[in-house]
Parts: structure tokens; sequence; C-alpha cells
């Protein structure tokens, strides 16, 4: 699949959940430890969220770093918004900025 293919699945993800995060494994199996960290801050939270695998398509998980402008995984998007990774998505749950963004579902 090309980029622009890439990039065009990637924002048909983010516009059609309102919650997704690329990441490294899956929500019942993350296979990277900042992965596991931002699911178990949704899971906390009780967000519903789409997971997408990004060790699953290699293309894709270069094609995501391009997109954000962003050079790790995981990366949280809500409503079509860039959050950021892992350490932005953990000081947001420990400030209440994260739940905050969650109360408007």
């Amino acid at each position: 699949m090309t980029e622009n293919k890439k990039f065009k699945f990637i924002e048909n993800e983010i516009v059609n959940n309102d919650v997704v995060l690329f990441m490294k494994g899956t929500a019942n199996f993350p296979e990277c430890g900042f992965s596991s960290t931002v699911v178990n801050i949704l899971k906390k939270l009780n967000v519903k969220f789409r997971d997408i695998n990004v060790l699953a398509d290699h293309e894709l998980r270069q094609a995501i770093k391009e997109f954000s402008d962003w050079p790790t995984i995981p990366q949280l998007y809500i409503r079509g918004e860039f959050i950021g990774g892992c350490d932005i998505v953990k000081e947001m749950y420990e400030n209440g900025d994260l739940a905050k963004l969650f109360e408007e579902f």
C-alpha cells in the first residue's frame, strides 16, 4: 500500500472513531510498556477506543509517524485530534486534563 493510501486509512480511522490508539500490539495484548500504559489509562477512564496494531504493518508504522510528525508509538487521537504519546497521555491523566476531554462523551 502506498503512503497516500496509508494516510487515507489513518484519516478514515481517526474521523470515524472518537478515540483511536495506534499502538504496538492490541488492547488485549500490548507488546510494549508504553502502549500498555496508555491502554491501562484509557481502561481506568472507561473509554472505548479503537486499537490499531502498527506491528502488523510496517508501512503503517512508518506512515503514522509521518502523518503526525511524531517519532514514537503509541499515538493517541481523540475526535480527530492528535493528543500525543505515552508521556503526554500519562501527564494529562495525572493532572486530570485527560478525564476532562472525555467528559464530553
